[in-house]
């Protein structure tokens, strides 16, 4: 399953709603392949603006990105389902299909190159099905294939949309704030989850975080977005107090970091 990432680039980019609201602003930014940024700022500071553009989720008004050597502007119909297909996401609120099983939920992400007939009658290609099975096994969570996801934790829901993810043997992988419903111990296994992929399969991945800790631990790169502006460029470990303030506009609290209890490693 190893594969390289794509680079992404973004020029100019600006981002308009049908209401006049700025989601972005002028925004240069260039992700090398294989890197893992993390995203950070207060609600509203177009963290998931950024993230979702980069699928086509939110249509750019201005400039323009590049995902390995596809514009996006202007985008549509086939060639955007094709970016699509090499562009995983993942949600905070899991997306999954609760009445089916945990493999039948990864094997959504080779919808993209299954016919039709193949879908409805759950006639999965052999090569499909081991493909969706290591990608339950590279996030621990193979022995659930056969359960229905209703049956399924928060945590263990979100490692199978991540593996859904990864079944479309993407080149770029997005998440926007995977740990948001989940507890501080499955915060950081879904973060290592994505964190382990990154090394190992090369893929690029960009994560939205509103915890700053988990932004720091795990981003080899950290963007603090403030009113759809890039204020900070730089590594995690850089991030001092004074960079997070100016991020936020305002002194850190309580709210802005995990709460802090053991972590688990399952």
């Amino acid at each position: 399953m190893n594969q390289n990432g794509a680079g992404i680039r973004f020029e100019h980019v600006g981002v308009t709603y049908p209401n006049g609201y700025s989601g972005l602003r002028d925004v240069d930014l260039a992700i090398a392949p294989g890197e893992m940024v993390a995203v950070v700022g207060l609600s509203g500071a177009g963290k998931s603006t950024l993230v979702r553009t980069i699928n086509g989720l939110v249509p750019i008004t201005s400039g323009e990105i590049t995902v390995g050597d596809v514009g996006l502007h202007g985008l549509h119909g086939a060639r955007l389902r094709r970016l699509r297909s090499e562009v995983g996401m993942v949600f905070q609120s899991f997306n999954l299909a609760k009445r089916t099983t945990v493999l039948n939920n990864v094997l959504m992400g080779r919808l993209h190159g299954t016919s039709a007939w193949r879908t409805l009658l759950a006639a999965w290609r052999k090569d499909d099905i081991e493909l969706a099975m290591r990608a339950l096994e590279r996030v621990e969570i193979v022995q659930k294939a056969y359960a229905n996801a209703s049956e399924l934790s928060g945590g263990q829901q979100q490692r199978v949309a991540i593996a859904r993810a990864l079944a479309q043997r993407p080149k770029v992988i997005l998440a926007d704030e995977p740990t948001a419903s989940l507890d501080p111990p499955t915060s950081h296994v879904v973060m290592r989850d994505l964190q382990r992929i990154n090394a190992e399969l090369g893929i690029t991945v960009v994560v939205n975080l509103h915890f700053l800790d988990l932004a720091r631990r795990y981003g080899q790169r950290l963007i603090g977005l403030r009113a759809g502006e890039i204020v900070y460029d730089g590594q995690g470990t850089d991030a001092d107090e004074s960079v997070f303030e100016a991020i936020y506009g305002r002194s850190l609290t309580a709210e802005d970091v995990l709460p802090s209890q053991p972590v688990e490693l399952s």
